[in-house]
């Protein structure tokens, strides 16, 4: 047992396989006391099952370590605080929560149905607001606390997972409203885009080229739970871990600009000074897309 977060309480969501098991493993082989949150479905939601969880915690308890098993469902504001006051009833405090659990419902947008959106956003992204709410008043009051979200670098869009990236996406800017809104509490937000092996990268159609083990995510979400990382102030981030490398996002800023002689603008005029003045910012995932395209016609497998 390591000791790199001895004494903090920290709640893992999705903890039961893949990514969350890893991350709720490592953090109590630091010396973390774990709330192992899992519904125990199927990737695309289905057939919830408690045991999942149990297993963890007994895998955490075999190792010398304490954890406690919450099968709620944390799309529900009930599910979420449950997480939350378990942990609190538990160790008497929660210092970190990280947000893993989520599902996938694929279909292309123009096929995809109220069924297949609301619970992919309600799972990803509300499943993250509910934790973080709980967590957060019981940090806010505690002057210190951490706030981790998972996002996908499908954020930036996908073929056929308009409702995962939206949740993706939704989730940074949740991340960043933490990172501001709870600042002067001392509690610090930051979002983990991982690439690893898991359940749902399985059903991935292309050659991921840069691609991990659940493990490697976890040691770096173990790191921006420790006291190190709120020692470097690092909060409001976006962080890609692919294997041995590591990548931060950039932070959404203006690009180009024009003004309008006059004040005022005009289509005509609009159409005049886009093009060459604000112009675009090129995809790069519109950029891969076509490059899949042209493999897929001439009989290769796709790279991702």
């Amino acid at each position: 047992m390591g000791n790199f977060l001895a004494g903090k309480v920290v709640a893992v969501t999705g903890a039961g396989r893949g990514i969350g098991r890893a991350v709720a493993l490592g953090a109590a082989a630091e010396g973390a006391r774990v709330v192992v949150n899992d519904y125990g479905v199927c990737v695309d939601g289905s057939e919830p099952t408690s045991s999942v969880a149990e297993t963890v915690v007994k895998e955490i308890e075999a190792a010398g370590g304490e954890a406690v098993a919450v099968a709620d469902d944390i799309s529900t504001m009930a599910g979420g605080q449950r997480v939350v006051d378990t942990a609190v009833a538990t160790y008497g405090r929660i210092d970190g929560v990280v947000c893993v659990a989520g599902i996938l419902r694929e279909r292309m947008l123009f096929n995809m149905s109220e069924e297949e959106w609301d619970p992919v956003i309600a799972t990803h992204l509300k499943g993250t607001f509910t934790v973080f709410r709980a967590a957060s008043a019981v940090m806010r009051k505690q002057r210190a606390g951490t706030l981790i979200g998972f996002t996908s670098g499908n954020h930036q869009g996908s073929v056929s997972q308009a409702n995962y990236s939206a949740a993706k996406g939704g989730i940074i800017s949740l991340v960043r409203s933490a990172a501001l809104g709870l600042h002067r509490y001392g509690v610090t937000a930051n979002a983990v885009a991982p690439v690893a092996r898991t359940r749902m990268s399985a059903g991935v159609p292309m050659e991921l080229t840069e691609i991990g083990e659940p493990e490697e995510v976890a040691a770096f979400v173990v790191y921006l739970l420790s006291d190190r990382a709120r020692e470097e102030r690092i909060t409001g981030q976006v962080y890609t871990v692919a294997g041995p490398k590591i990548a931060v996002w950039a932070q959404p800023r203006e690009l180009r600009s024009a003004c309008a002689e006059g004040g005022s603008w005009t289509p005509e005029r609009i159409a005049e000074v886009l093009p060459g003045v604000v112009g675009v910012d090129p995809m790069p995932m519109l950029e891969r897309v076509e490059g899949m395209a042209r493999a897929a016609a001439s009989g290769e497998r796709p790279n991702a």
